[in-house]
């Protein structure tokens, strides 16, 4: 390996992301893909240029999607010598396509690329049970007509029955949101702290796109020009009135509808480069990416699902030197409110930090102002595999406009699982 070198991030780009069975019901991956590569080519000036390569990534996807970074790639613009890879890590897919191409440019591998992801939850794949997959399998097979009719021999209509994607851990059988009630009811996270921060979300959002923050990072698609889960009507008083969407028996449930990210579809992809590339191309980087980090906790065993950002973020910071204060903003991404209060709330902790973390001190508090400054998942929606690249784009322009600075962002993902980094300008 070469030794390492500075990884500018360029830039990014999204369509607005809806919310599933709306604008972009017909659409699936490679349409929404298409067209975010594509305004990411437009935005740059990239019309037949070869990049090093583009990696996208997909959770939901049907098997014509095999490598989506690749076919989305041909139909961006950019020159078909360009390669193009898919990858998976469920919430955290984008944010580790984005380290996937940084750490390529960083050995020198290659000079720029593009790191993104797509997901839809309204174009799922719908597949049959084993036996009517063989028995259709079996005649595709045959040769003749006699031996495919063999094929359906004690066929019953019970075979037509479909299995559909699900969205409970296999190792639990729980729900992700299930997974956060529990959580919420370990650290002790009140509705109205929940409701309080969801509606914090939809109103920064509001005023960002307000302002024109997204003018440049968000491109219309099927009709529409911004995120049509954001609500900036809303209230508290609204949000008190909804029940509770999974611990609904209990009597203490506090997970709704509004203090959870809802199902949506979209896509979002960001420009990576050497420092040369970048000059010889005559772009100003916006940021750097630092570093980044993975860790995973044992859900199956007691930890709570969503907790691994608390174990990823101080195992980076000591690697970089750098305490949990030391950034001028923060984007978490809120798959719940409940999830992103836990986690701030264990970095507090001093049982926590000691005890799991293994550390002399607590963490410490994080001002929440500093936390989201532009809104995020609870307004935007959450289409798995775009969420990533969201908020570095998001956090990228960020950092342009305030001159400098440092930005931590942490991403919690089914599986247990936690991704995060460290951009800086």
């Amino acid at each position: 390996m070469r030794p390492t070198r500075p990884v500018a991030v360029l830039g990014g780009v999204r369509i607005p992301f809806c919310r599933q069975n709306t604008a972009y019901a017909d659409v699936g991956n490679l349409g929404m893909s298409v067209r975010t590569l594509g305004a990411l080519v437009e935005k740059f000036g990239l019309h037949g240029q070869q990049l090093g390569e583009v990696a996208m990534g997909s959770v939901i996807k049907h098997s014509s999607d095999w490598n989506l970074g690749r076919e989305a790639a041909l139909s961006s613009g950019l020159s078909p010598l360009t390669p193009g890879l898919t990858m998976q890590r469920a919430c955290g897919t984008s944010l580790d396509t984005i380290v996937a191409i940084a750490n390529k440019i960083a050995a020198g591998q290659i000079e720029s690329g593009i790191g993104g992801g797509s997901d839809t939850t309204s174009d799922v794949p719908i597949v049959y049970g084993q036996k009517l997959r063989r028995r259709l399998l079996a005649a595709n097979a045959a040769k003749t007509p006699r031996d495919k009719l063999a094929a359906f021999k004690g066929f019953s209509l019970r075979e037509l029955k479909p299995d559909f994607p699900g969205v409970a851990e296999p190792r639990t059988g729980k729900s992700m949101g299930e997974h956060c009630e529990d959580m919420a009811k370990q650290w002790n996270i009140a509705r109205d702290s929940q409701d309080e921060w969801a509606l914090s979300s939809h109103q920064k959002l509001a005023a960002a796109y307000e302002r024109g923050f997204f003018d440049d990072l968000v491109v219309s698609f099927r009709g529409v020009a911004r995120d049509n889960i954001l609500r900036a009507d809303s209230s508290l008083e609204k949000l008190a009135t909804l029940k509770p969407a999974f611990d609904k028996t209990s009597g203490r449930g506090t997970l709704t509808a509004a203090n959870s990210t809802p199902l949506t579809d979209g896509a979002a992809a960001c420009l990576l480069a050497s420092d040369e590339w970048a000059q010889a191309h005559g772009v100003e980087p916006l940021c750097y990416l630092r570093d980044a980090h993975v860790a995973a906790v044992d859900f199956v065993h007691g930890e709570g699902l969503l907790m691994a950002p608390t174990v990823a973020v101080p195992e980076m910071l000591k690697r970089n030197g750098l305490t949990l204060q030391d950034f001028d903003f923060y984007e978490i991404h809120e798959a719940f409110a409940a999830q992103v209060l836990c986690t701030l709330r264990a970095w507090e902790s001093e049982e926590y930090c000691k005890t799991r973390l293994g550390l002399d001190a607590p963490l410490g508090r994080i001002d929440p102002a500093k936390i989201n400054p532009n809104g995020s998942s609870l307004a935007t929606g959450h289409p798995f595999a775009a969420t990533g690249a969201r908020l570095v784009a998001t956090a990228a322009k960020e950092l342009k406009q305030r001159g400098g600075g440092r930005c931590l962002l942490s991403v919690c993902t089914a599986g247990g699982m936690g991704v995060v980094a460290i951009l800086e300008r």
